[in-house]
């Protein structure tokens, strides 16, 4: 092992260093972290892990945030926690969000993983595991009318978007999940939609409404077998711009998942039951989103 140093003691302590981690057993081969920088394995990372990611666009918006990081250029063995805290304060002085923030460290994390289990870099410590995340709440209860919901569909001047909020309403399925619909799993006789790759990793089969089958049957088949030819992003752009358009204020494409699951609790009592057609593995993350009014809730007292 040979490394160069400015002083003589610098070249002493690390030569130290070096003979007792070989005593002990410890000493882990730091060549390739030495002369491998972040912004390398950032790059590896988005060439071999990212495309098997269910959102790739999303992973890769987070890797480009780390890029920009000023010790991107450094090499992995030099990057230390307190580079990854003042980058976490960083982005919270500029106004980025709790969530967002978390799932940066989220993504940095997974390459120092990455890079020390399968990329030659198992002398390397994983510096974000050291640094504090900032407390992410983000649970919502708004709840969305149905005055609501017809202003947001006249005001999107298009079919597909108007389609995609109402059949989101009725079923409770995820935006990511609407997106990758096709044709050969939905049954509108039975009134099934079957989703074979979800965001927990399982596949389920989602109940139909008499309503959302009503909305299915009024779009047009398309020749690559998809339902709706739209993206998660572009969904999301829409969908905002339409609020603005109708005059809503404060409301998220979220917020859907929240006013169907809530609807559906109303009719399904059993939160298994429920939480079969939402998706939730946890039932304390479905409590999450159901958000029953206090004025429902006295009625059912009587």
């Amino acid at each position: 092992m040979t490394r160069s140093f400015g002083r003589k003691t610098d070249a002493e302590a690390w030569a130290r260093k070096l003979e007792s981690e070989q005593e002990r057993g410890a000493w882990r081969d730091s060549t390739e972290a030495e002369r491998t920088t972040l912004i390398e394995c950032l790059d590896r990372y988005v060439r071999e892990r990212v495309p098997r990611k269910r959102d790739p666009a999303r992973e890769r918006s987070h890797v480009d945030a780390l890029r920009a990081l000023p010790f991107a250029g450094r090499a992995m063995a030099r990057v230390r926690s307190a580079d990854v805290a003042a980058a976490r304060d960083a982005w919270a002085e500029h106004g980025h969000a709790p969530a967002t923030i978390v799932r940066r460290l989220a993504v940095l994390s997974r390459v120092f993983n990455v890079a020390r289990r399968e990329w030659g870099m198992e002398s390397i410590t994983n510096p974000v595991e050291l640094v504090d995340k900032p407390s992410v709440r983000n649970a919502r209860n708004r709840r969305v009318s149905d005055e609501e919901l017809d202003a947001l569909c006249a005001a999107t001047g298009s079919r597909d978007l108007a389609a995609f909020i109402r059949i989101a309403v009725e079923t409770a399925m995820r935006r990511s999940e609407i997106c990758a619909l096709r044709w050969d799993n939905v049954d509108l006789r039975a009134q099934t939609a079957f989703l074979p790759k979800t965001k927990n990793g399982e596949a389920r089969t989602v109940p139909l409404s008499s309503r959302a089958v009503e909305v299915l049957r009024s779009l047009p088949r398309r020749l690559d077998g998809r339902v709706l030819c739209l993206r998660p992003d572009s969904v999301t752009q829409a969908f905002e711009r339409a609020c603005k358009r109708a005059g809503l204020e404060g409301l998220h494409f979220h917020d859907l998942r929240h006013e169907a699951t809530s609807r559906l609790a109303e009719r399904l009592t059993n939160p298994l039951d429920l939480a079969a057609v939402t998706g939730h593995k946890d039932l304390r993350m479905l409590k999450r989103y159901h958000h029953p009014s206090a004025t429902d809730l006295a009625k059912k007292l009587g």
